[in-house]
C-alpha cells in the first residue's frame, strides 16, 4: 500500500513530472505528527496508522496546479484539498487497503476543515498541517508553489507583505492550533519567518536605484 502510494506521488503535478517534492512533504508531515504523538499531545491509543495514511493522502492532490495557493494570500483551500485526497486515496489503493483502514483515514480527512474537529487524530493532523504554513518551512513551500504558478520574486514578496497587512498570521494563531505546545512552535517560527523576510526585502530594495 505504501509503494503505491510512493508511486503515485512520484508524479509532481498533471503533466507527468516526476520528482522528490510530495514525498518528502508527506514524510515531513508524518515525521512532525509522531513527535506530537510522542510528546504524549493525544493518548497512546491513537489511530496513528490512519494519521500515517492521511499524510500522505493529503499531498495527492497537490498534483492538480490548480489546487497550489491562490490569491494575494496564497493558501490552498483545505476543504476542497480534503475531498480530494480521500477520493484520490480510495481510487489509487483501490482493493488493496484495507477497508477498516481506509474508511478511518477518510473519515480522519473529512475532519480537518472544521473548527472543531471531533477526535483527538484529527485535531492533531491539523495542528501538524497547519504547521507548515509558518516559519521558514513555509516560506519556501510558498515560494515553491507560487514559482511553480509563473511567479517571481516580487509576487512572492507581495504575498508575504499582503498576509500581514490582512493579519493573516494572527487569525490562524488565532483558530488554526488546538494544541498550545503546537501554538507556541508556531509563533517561534513566525519570529524567524519575519526576521528572513526583512533581511530579503533590505536585499531586494538594494536592487532598486
Amino acid at each position: 500500500m505504501r509503494q503505491r502510494l510512493l508511486k503515485a506521488l512520484a508524479v509532481v503535478d498533471e503533466h507527468g513530472m516526476v520528482g522528490p517534492r510530495l514525498v518528502d512533504d508527506a514524510e515531513r508531515l508524518w515525521r512532525r505528527a509522531q513527535s506530537f504523538i510522542k510528546d504524549g499531545l493525544i493518548p497512546e491509543n491513537a489511530d496513528t496508522g490512519g494519521i500515517e495514511l492521511a499524510c500522505f493522502a493529503l499531498q495527492l492532490p497537490m498534483r492538480d496546479s490548480r489546487l497550489l495557493p491562490a490569491g494575494k494570500l496564497g493558501r490552498t483551500n483545505l476543504r476542497e484539498r480534503v475531498e480530494q485526497a480521500a477520493e484520490i486515496l480510495i481510487s489509487t489503493l483501490g482493493k488493496d487497503a484495507d477497508d477498516n483502514l481506509l474508511d478511518r483515514t477518510t473519515r480522519l480527512l473529512l475532519q480537518l476543515p472544521h473548527r472543531s474537529p471531533g477526535t483527538n487524530e484529527a485535531k492533531l493532523l491539523a495542528d501538524s498541517l497547519n504547521l507548515e504554513d509558518f516559519g521558514l518551512t513555509g516560506f519556501v513551500l510558498r515560494a515553491i508553489q507560487l514559482g511553480l504558478q509563473g511567479a517571481g520574486m516580487s509576487q512572492i514578496m507581495e504575498s508575504t507583505e499582503k498576509r500581514e497587512e490582512y493579519g493573516y498570521w494572527e487569525a490562524r494563531l488565532k483558530d488554526g492550533f488546538h494544541f498550545d505546545p503546537i501554538k507556541a512552535i508556531a509563533r517561534r517560527r513566525l519570529d524567524r519567518a519575519r526576521q528572513v523576510h526583512k533581511m530579503l526585502k533590505e536585499e531586494l530594495d538594494g536592487d532598486t536605484p
